[in-house]
């Protein structure tokens, strides 16, 4: 994979989970937040988080496991893989709604 490449995936994925979060979060006391850098994506929600590196997805829970960002657009999240859009909304709620 490019440098390009993984550069706008990463900025892609980052678009949706603070879309996500933010859709999830409506009606609730507190809002969500989204940190991007170049190799850290933290979703924070109340005392909630879960941050993303270009390895790794570190769930609010601590639970630690391989992630990567796919040539064709996907998320592999340890032995599944998904649509990126999928996987974003499946992950923000997980994280505001747990």
């Amino acid at each position: 994979m490019t440098e390009q490449l993984q550069r706008e995936l990463w900025t892609s994925w980052a678009s949706l989970l603070r879309s996500y979060a933010a859709v999830h979060a409506l009606g609730k006391e507190q809002h969500a937040v989204v940190e991007v850098s170049d190799d850290a994506i933290l979703v924070r929600f109340g005392q909630r988080s879960a941050q993303f590196t270009p390895t790794e997805y570190i769930a609010w829970d601590g639970t630690a496991l391989p992630f990567a960002l796919t040539v064709n657009g996907r998320v592999r999240i340890g032995d599944e893989e998904d649509e990126m859009d999928l996987v974003a909304e499946q992950l923000a709620s997980a994280i505001i709604n747990a």
